[in-house]
């Protein structure tokens, strides 16, 4: 089984910011692998789904960013999910807007989300899928960026934007990483 992690914050005041791309991927995926309701255990948001006739745990973690990793380790111990098969979809300032980019292992890059949670399971090698946000302007803080919502022309692209995730991920749990790494890193695809 994958276990499949969206990162984002708990509450309606975040549901649109950038820092909730994760959410946002894994209800897609929710929704494309007719998951049932979500139940809360663990401190995370945890739904059934089928994924390239596959079944995922998916998880949400309703614990605020920088404390993600314990919900996320509790899952992947009570399910008995190895690294291996443990994907995170978060976003990144560090990749343009409109890009993915796909990999395992490495540091959090300044994500307080995927450090929390290598702190937890105490190794960095789970799957990464990272969507792009961009850079803020100069001078802008980018907490402030991270935590803000997509401007109306960022809002254009972001249905495809989550769709493009959202098969990024399916393509790792039908065909593995190195197959979803040559077709969705980079460039979007035409």
């Amino acid at each position: 089984m994958h276990l499949i992690v969206g990162l984002g914050n708990p509450g309606p005041q975040y549901a649109d910011n950038r820092h909730n791309l994760g959410f946002m991927v894994a209800d897609e995926l929710a929704r494309r692998g007719r998951a049932a309701a979500p139940r809360e255990k663990f401190g995370a948001e945890i739904a059934e789904a089928t994924i390239a006739g596959q079944r995922v745990l998916l998880c949400k973690p309703m614990e605020f960013m920088n404390v993600s990793g314990q919900a996320v380790a509790r899952v992947a111990g009570f399910w008995k999910v190895g690294l291996s098969e443990t994907i995170v979809v978060h976003d990144e300032l560090d990749v343009a807007f409109d890009r993915l980019k796909l990999g395992a292992g490495g540091g959090p890059g300044g994500h307080n989300g995927v450090r929390s949670i290598i702190s937890a399971l105490g190794d960095p090698g789970f799957a990464r899928v990272r969507i792009g946000i961009g850079r803020p302007a100069p001078g802008r803080d980018p907490a402030d960026y991270v935590l803000s919502n997509f401007s109306r022309a960022e809002a254009v692209v972001l249905p495809e934007l989550v769709g493009r995730a959202s098969d990024a991920v399916e393509t790792i749990v039908g065909n593995g990483l190195a197959t979803a790494m040559n077709r969705f890193n980079g460039k979007p695809k035409a």
